[in-house]
């Protein structure tokens, strides 16, 4: 049969005046054709009628009560799965290429006696009146560092009205990963909506168990009245409620792949440049979104000079020279010994102050029931009593690497009755002058198949050098000229 196309190009080909056989001839159909189709004064797909009848038997004819039977048990049963099974039980019966002709009459009862699904409603997004934030995971996108995986999530930041996107790295969902992010997700995009949707997060929302439902928990409510946004969630489970912001993760790690494979390599030097590799690619996918980023942007509310204020824990510093912080044990120096810190805790970080003054920073650790113990804050104490060093506690969490822990073990075999004073001695060599000049020493040593005691060491430690400013000869001014010359000016 002709197609529509033909057809219509027959009939322009008359109006212009041709004759049957010559509109015929430029359509490319015979003129028995052609006569049929101006005589009838239809297309070809206005005359074609439904077909009513079946061209070949049903295969599944004698089968389909049983098959009809376990749809209405189980609509979510798969035609394969069911496919399957009429082959175990009625052996060459059905053939395989026979499936494909089960999942069409499966669709028809579905179409025509299956249960509802589910609709979802397009929404209405207006300008500057929500942003949508959530985490995502990243490690599944492959990105190596240092030859090992980077496990990592993204904190997303999406404006619905003109998907205008912001990201930051993160490695948790705690409240500081979701305060941090939303900040920089703000700042990032130079203005506050009037609203702010999140995920059922454990650090955002808590179940009321008592009166059924859920409620935010202060600090996050807290964060959302410092920035003047309302704050709302999705149903949960239903993740398409947060429908713009999941879109945007999988748009977002689809562009993350291809632009690492356009780039030839998924390998990052360091985390500050693959956060600005990232944050390059998030200002090309919005120059995409111009238009309608003007239109929020005019309505968005200024950002606060000051930012959210971030947990603030007063601890004191035990006799031990350590501090816990959110169930994790941090080892500080030991000069702060019964002092009285404020903690502020941030997402990777904590801020340790005496009064106003800030004292050091500390990488946070991850997770509950840990310890980072650095040697350098307990050094002055350990050499004065060495033999404390082997029974300690956190005995483990002191060495620094690996070639420290081998020099240990390789002290401990060797000369045991003094191991621990002579590797109490090398710490304080590293912490004294430089622990990666002690570190390839000791490495020389150990390969060498040495000894790494304090004197062996010692020598090949190179003492740095304090440089030596240069002398400067300041020639002196004469200045009798300058007099000459502006006696020779009021003299003129």
């Amino acid at each position: 049969m002709k197609q529509d196309a033909e057809v219509q190009i027959m009939i322009r080909e008359r109006r212009k005046g041709k004759t049957q056989v010559q509109a015929a001839a430029r359509a490319g159909m015979h003129p028995n054709t052609a006569r049929k189709y101006e005589q009838a004064g239809q297309l070809p797909s206005q005359l074609r009628q439904p077909r009513s009848y079946r061209t070949r038997p049903d295969p599944f004819a004698a089968d389909w009560p049983w098959v009809q039977t376990c749809l209405e048990r189980d609509s979510a049963l798969q035609a394969h799965t069911l496919f399957a099974l009429l082959l175990d039980q009625f052996p060459g019966r059905y053939q395989a290429g026979q499936l494909r002709t089960l999942q069409r009459r499966i669709a028809l009862w579905r179409a025509q006696h299956g249960p509802d699904q589910e609709v979802i409603f397009a929404q209405l997004h207006h300008p500057g009146a929500c942003a949508q934030s959530d985490f995502t995971q990243m490690t599944a996108v492959g990105v190596p560092r240092a030859d090992q995986p980077f496990a990592h999530l993204l904190s997303h930041v999406v404006l619905t009205y003109s998907n205008v996107e912001a990201v930051q790295i993160c490695f948790s969902e705690s409240f500081a990963a979701l305060a941090e992010g939303i900040e920089a997700g703000l700042w990032q995009l130079g203005g506050v909506p009037a609203s702010h949707r999140t995920d059922n997060l454990s650090a955002a929302v808590y179940q009321l168990k008592r009166a059924g439902g859920k409620d935010f928990t202060p600090r996050y409510l807290a964060l959302m009245a410092h920035y003047g946004m309302q704050p709302t969630t999705n149903n949960a489970g239903i993740a398409h409620e947060n429908g713009a912001v999941e879109q945007a993760h999988f748009r977002f790690k689809q562009a993350v792949d291809q632009a690492l494979r356009v780039r030839g390599s998924r390998d990052v030097v360091d985390r500050a440049t693959y956060a600005r590799w990232l944050h390059e690619l998030v200002r090309q996918r919005n120059l995409t979104r111009q238009v309608r980023w003007a239109e929020e942007q005019a309505c968005l509310r200024p950002l606060t000079l000051r930012r959210n204020p971030c947990q603030e824990l007063r601890l004191n510093v035990s006799r031990f020279s350590t501090i816990r912080v959110l169930r994790n044990t941090y080892a500080v120096p030991s000069r702060l010994i019964g002092s009285t810190l404020t903690v502020r805790v941030r997402a990777e970080v904590l801020d340790l102050y005496l009064g106003s003054t800030h004292l050091l920073t500390l990488p946070r650790l991850r997770g509950q029931r840990q310890q980072s113990i650095d040697y350098r804050h307990l050094i002055g104490s350990l050499v004065r009593k060495p033999g404390a060093f082997a029974p300690y506690r956190y005995h483990d969490e002191l060495f620094p690497s690996l070639v420290f822990r081998h020099t240990y073990d390789a002290l401990c075999h060797r000369q045991p009755a003094s191991a621990n004073r002579e590797y109490v001695h090398l710490w304080y060599l590293a912490a004294t002058t430089s622990e990666v000049a002690v570190e390839a020493a000791l490495s020389l040593l150990l390969d060498a198949g040495q000894v790494p005691t304090l004197s062996t060491t010692r020598a090949l430690v190179r003492a740095p050098q304090v440089p030596l400013l240069p002398l400067l000869n300041v020639p002196a001014l004469d200045l009798r000229q300058y007099d000459q010359l502006l006696g020779a000016a009021v003299t003129v």
